[in-house]
């Protein structure tokens, strides 16, 4: 009888030896699941404020000074607004700020209507479609380097492949053919260009939309006898129209920034004809060492882009809203 209590007591201890392990580890396991969501969070956030926030506060800070990069010991002064005002005054930057949006405009209409048209016909899972789906593809697949210098070589006038074609459908001997030394054409080759490389992006999101709309809807509209062509302006179209809007404001934003392809392809010429607002922005910073000046044209230019983004997803809202 006397071992009882000790027995008890031997008893309980052993019960709360077992149950505390049990509830530290509940305890750290909590604490390390906080730890590892901020493991995982923590670089990405800070990731994200050196490349995106630090520079963009760096640039509106320098767009109110006189800073020049060529002359980092200078005395740095504040100029107030004065950058915006001769940015916004200069008749050259409004000239490219007028051929990146006949840029924007052309390769965003053609992209849009060729690869929805692409997207159409292959949703209609015709024989082969996978194969001729993946060749429409490949451009996509490409650097910018390589498509750039590709279609320079078939722009070339003497043996360029793409002069060689033009001739045989016009009567024009190649050699008096120049798409990129041509004032009139070297801004429809750029566009040539950037359609034949990003139209498969579109294709892909627009097939996206198409494959999404449910199949009864079509067979209730053929049970009510709608012809084809009324389908396709009452059902596909409508459902499909939010991934056309998608896929406009994704090429607009990326084509409103169009760089390396005018570079490669024409270096912004013949004159300033192709000079569009991204390599007008890289002469005021990296040839004219305007830092204050570029700083203020970049934000400008962000805040247009921005800001027409913006508007553009409230049509988007409503339009999925329907």
């Amino acid at each position: 009888m006397t071992d009882a209590p000790s027995t008890i007591a031997e008893r309980s201890a052993e019960v709360l030896a077992r149950s505390t392990p049990i509830v530290i580890a509940r305890r750290v396991r909590g604490l390390s699941d906080r730890a590892i969501a901020w493991l995982f969070i923590t670089p990405t956030i800070a990731l994200l404020l050196a490349i995106n926030i630090f520079p963009l506060i760096w640039a509106v800070y320098l767009s109110f000074t006189n800073f020049r990069a060529n002359r980092p010991n200078a005395e740095i002064t504040g100029v107030g607004l004065r950058n915006y005002q001769r940015v916004l005054n200069d008749p050259d930057i409004w000239i490219a700020m007028q051929t990146t949006a006949h840029f924007v405009f052309w390769t965003i209409l053609l992209q849009t209507v060729i690869g929805f048209s692409l997207a159409y016909l292959i949703d209609r899972k015709f024989r082969g479609h996978a194969f001729w789906t993946t060749v429409i593809l490949i451009p996509m697949m490409l650097s910018p380097a390589v498509v750039g210098n590709f279609w320079r070589f078939l722009y070339q006038p003497q043996i360029g492949l793409f002069n060689y074609i033009v001739s045989y459908f016009s009567g024009i001997p190649p050699s008096s053919f120049e798409m990129l030394g041509s004032v009139l054409l070297a801004p429809w080759a750029i566009i040539i260009v950037d359609t034949w490389m990003w139209t498969p992006y579109v294709m892909l999101i627009c097939l996206a939309g198409l494959r999404s709309i449910p199949d009864y809807i079509y067979e209730a509209a053929e049970v009510d006898r709608a012809s084809a062509w009324r389908q396709f302006w009452s059902i596909t179209v409508p459902m499909a129209l939010p991934f056309i809007m998608l896929a406009v404001l994704f090429r607009g934003i990326e084509n409103f920034k169009m760089f390396d392809m005018v570079m490669l392809l024409t270096g912004g010429g013949p004159g300033s004809t192709t000079e569009v607002a991204s390599i007008t922005l890289k002469r005021e910073a990296f040839e004219s060492w305007l830092t204050g000046r570029s700083s203020a044209f970049a934000i400008i230019l962000f805040v247009a882009v921005f800001g027409l983004a913006n508007i553009y997803v409230k049509a988007l809202n409503k339009v999925k809203q329907r």
